[in-house]
């Protein structure tokens, strides 16, 4: 089921999340804290409330539209974060990576919606 695979891989993230964190405060350099930022809040938390409602909706999480949309916001809440990291570390050559995964975050918030709409009791 796909909010169980989003809520294991959301926990990885934020474990990865986290360390990043820490290792950012032993070294006293915070140029990743965008990235940082965005790994923990996109890449983790948005994706365990979305698996989340995904296991508290199973009619939701069985759709089709769910695993499209789980799968694109697993890559895009990855790429995004890396693709900010990737352009504070190596500069504007890289900011493709960081407008391809905030624009498919976009399109997966996208169809979650369509599909809370879909199968909300509201």
């Amino acid at each position: 089921m796909i909010g169980s695979l989003m809520m294991c891989v959301s926990v990885l993230v934020l474990l990865f999340g986290m360390l990043a964190g820490i290792a950012m405060g032993i070294q006293h350099d915070f140029t990743l804290g965008p990235a940082h930022a965005h790994l923990n809040l996109v890449g983790g938390v948005l994706l365990f409330l979305f698996g989340l409602y995904y296991r508290l909706v199973p009619e939701a999480g069985s759709m089709l539209l769910a695993r499209i949309q789980g799968w694109l916001h697993i890559v895009g809440g990855v790429l995004f974060p890396a693709g900010v990291a990737a352009v504070l570390l190596k500069g504007p050559s890289f900011e493709a990576a960081p407008i391809i995964g905030s624009l498919l975050v976009v399109a997966a918030m996208a169809l979650f919606t369509v599909v809370v709409f879909r199968t909300s009791r509201a």
